[in-house]
């Protein structure tokens, strides 16, 4: 049987949180207009109301930089930015069940601004992430011509990269590396 490292929300909202960050890493802004931003809140599941215009997209945006701070956090810091989330949102956690998945928590309500439901859903799974000693799992990617961040759900913490892509990427360029350095 497998280990859970975390309940189904928390690690959708911690992969959500990484890839959010990652729209405006690389000198490439991903989150350019609503229809990326469409395609960003489809992929992640985000549920809840919309207002599809120009001031949701830039309080997203903003949230951005905001989370891509708890990757270089220590512990201290990392609950203070935390709780910061939590309290500009007004968060009040509460049980739900919606699209299939069974009760978890959300801490804003349906109608709350998306930038706030995804701080907070954010924010909750970093909760756990800290109350488990846990923050080590969220990481760069070890690529050399990669920024991005991911976080490492591994069972034992030894995930080095953001995808499949880079650890791909990394490997060939190591293998034609020593290829090159092996006497024929």
């Amino acid at each position: 049987m497998s280990q859970v490292l975390f309940t189904h929300d928390t690690e959708l909202a911690l992969g959500g949180a990484a890839a959010l960050v990652n729209t405006g890493l690389g000198g490439t802004d991903e989150l350019t207009d609503a229809a990326a931003l469409d395609r960003f809140v489809t992929d992640w599941r985000i549920s809840g109301a919309r207002t599809h215009d120009a001031a949701e997209l830039a309080a997203v945006r903003r949230l951005r930089l905001r989370l891509a701070r708890l990757w270089e956090a220590d512990e201290d810091e990392a609950v203070g930015l935390v709780n910061e989330l939590l309290r500009k949102a007004s968060a009040l956690p509460q049980l739900v069940r919606h699209d299939g998945f069974d009760y978890h928590v959300h801490a804003t309500p349906p109608d709350a601004p998306l930038a706030d439901r995804i701080a907070v859903d954010a924010a909750m799974a970093f909760v756990d992430l800290i109350r488990t000693s846990q923050l080590g799992r969220l990481r760069r990617c070890t690529a050399d011509d990669c920024n991005s961040v991911h976080v490492d759900l591994s069972k034992n913490q030894s995930r080095r990269f953001c995808s499949t892509t880079c650890a791909n990427r990394t490997n060939v360029a190591a293998y034609r590396a020593r290829k090159l350095a092996s006497p024929r």
